[in-house]
């Protein structure tokens, strides 16, 4: 028994109103319930998915994974403290703060806080998006992605996989190296990269339109400083999407067009194409690296790199062929 998905995160955070107004109005999320120094915030009918907890740090804090029942949550404590990792059991108190109906703690080989937990609590009010878009995608395959930075990678993927049950999605290892894994038919829930450091790297959330990503990227280009990572395209998952900066020292991807996987059938690829088709064009990395990484987009454009845009039933519209050559093109993918 593994987890489902990826269903909350708490965030350190030295401001609850700075991150009230970054996640709002740009982001889209909704303000949820404020007690103390922590805030809840919301994508979607849950009454919270991230928890800013206003502690002075950076950062995240813990990472929520869902499971089915308090059965399977038994389950996999049980698996963790079979391999020698201590497990203990949340609070009511926790619990309530959570928003969930149980949990218990544990750390993976980094000290990353985990919780396992089942039963999110369901708001009563409808989800109200901070800024008008048409809503975030989330429901069985969790409230997106999170990637970490690691000094190295050694020993992640057997804990993740091996003890905690999380599929292999694919892994590369230039321009640096990278490791993605899934739980449910997103691409990845979460990934790991080797950048000599410890530290959280992003979280993704993807927009149900188009659109919605474009207008996000005119929000964010009124501040100087704000976007991280440019508008592109992932050769893995084939999101298009770009980054901005958080108040809490990590990045949040704003994505569309995220594929999904059939888990069971899902056989784990090297892949030499590196990140990203085209753009992303790193902020944070060295000129070396961006080199690096924008050759690898050049070299994917020169050798015909395509992959298939992934539209959910009606967000597209079909159109005809423009000349003879088009149409003739097998699968139009190229």
């Amino acid at each position: 028994m593994r987890p489902q998905a990826l269903g909350y995160l708490c965030v350190n955070a030295k401001s609850l109103e700075e991150w009230a107004g970054y996640a709002t109005d740009l982001v889209g999320m909704q303000r949820g319930e404020r007690s103390g120094r922590t805030l809840a915030l919301r994508m979607d009918d849950r009454k919270q998915r991230l928890c800013i907890e206003e502690n002075g740090g950076s950062g995240i804090g813990c990472f929520g994974w869902e499971m089915e029942n308090a059965q399977a949550m038994e389950a996999i404590a049980a698996r963790l403290e079979k391999a020698g990792v201590v497990v203990t059991p949340g609070t009511r108190a926790l619990a309530d703060q959570r928003r969930v109906a149980d949990l218990v703690i544990a750390g993976d080989p980094l000290g990353h806080r985990l919780e396992f937990f089942h039963g999110a609590e369901i708001a009563a009010d409808g989800f109200r998006t901070g800024r008008v878009h048409s809503g975030f995608r989330t429901g069985p395959l969790g409230l997106g992605h999170v990637v970490i930075n690691v000094e190295k990678a050694d020993g992640l993927v057997a804990f993740y996989r091996d003890i905690l049950g999380f599929g292999l999605s694919d892994y590369y290892y230039k321009p640096f190296e990278a490791f993605f894994l899934h739980l449910n038919e997103r691409h990845h829930s979460f990934a790991f990269i080797a950048t000599g450091k410890n530290a959280i790297h992003h979280v993704m959330m993807e927009h149900y339109s188009f659109d919605d990503v474009g207008q996000g990227l005119d929000l964010a280009l009124r501040e100087e400083g704000r976007i991280g990572v440019t508008l592109g395209r992932h050769c893995g998952d084939y999101m298009t999407s770009f980054y901005t900066h958080t108040p809490s020292s990590f990045m949040i991807e704003h994505g569309w067009g995220g594929a999904l996987i059939d888990p069971p059938a899902f056989i784990a690829t090297h892949r030499t194409e590196g990140p990203s088709l085209w753009g992303h064009e790193r902020a944070w990395m060295t000129p070396e690296g961006k080199a690096a990484a924008r050759q690898l987009c050049i070299e994917n454009a020169n050798n015909g790199l395509r992959r298939p845009v992934q539209v959910l039933e009606g967000n597209y519209k079909l159109n005809k062929g423009v000349c003879p050559w088009w149409d003739a093109v097998p699968g139009k993918q190229r």
